[in-house]
């Protein structure tokens, strides 16, 4: 690679300290189970697309051709390996990268329901449905860790403590 790659596209040359915190949260499983999702969800949108496609109905084919776009967009953020003919897909790969998970699971599960809501089939519905649950899955990340049973246990305490004193200093104060 030479030097004035380097100057057009420097996000895919070092790595940024972004990616990092927006990965935080996610461990590395749940990481790679969205990534599998995320292709899977393109295979299952690029398949459904083609055959929506099949038909003399214009909805149905610019819905088909959604879908096909939606899976392109999939391959090219999840596993830009898919896509090494295109020079620009590692630059889009780290970008997307960067990106948080909310607004990830915005973006895919925005992207799964317009072609639905362009042509309400069974065919758009169980195309999408994989990629809307990639959405999901990157959603349920940013809402974080589910905390643990100790930590929930004290702060019911001190809130059944603090009920207590406010109770009895209640009832001091009337009489």
């Amino acid at each position: 690679m030479s030097s004035q790659d380097d100057e057009q596209f420097p996000a895919a040359a070092a790595p940024e300290p972004a990616a990092a915190s927006a990965d935080e949260g996610m461990t590395w499983w749940y990481r790679w189970l969205c990534r599998i999702a995320g292709v899977i969800g393109g295979m299952s949108c690029a398949c459904a697309g083609l055959w929506n496609c099949v038909t003399i109905n214009p909805l149905n084919i610019a819905a088909g051709v959604w879908m096909m776009l939606n899976a392109f967009v999939l391959f090219l953020c999840e596993a830009p390996f898919c896509c090494q003919f295109i020079e620009f897909a590692n630059a889009v790969s780290a970008r997307a990268d960067r990106l948080r998970a909310w607004q990830k699971a915005a973006f895919y599960c925005g992207m799964a329901v317009f072609p639905v809501m362009l042509s309400l089939t069974l065919t758009t519905l169980f195309g999408n449905a994989i990629a809307f649950a990639t959405g999901v899955l990157y959603g349920l990340s940013a809402l974080g860790k589910k905390g643990d049973a100790i930590s929930y246990a004290r702060i019911h305490q001190q809130q059944k403590q603090m009920d207590e004193e406010k109770l009895t200093g209640t009832l001091e104060g009337q009489a």
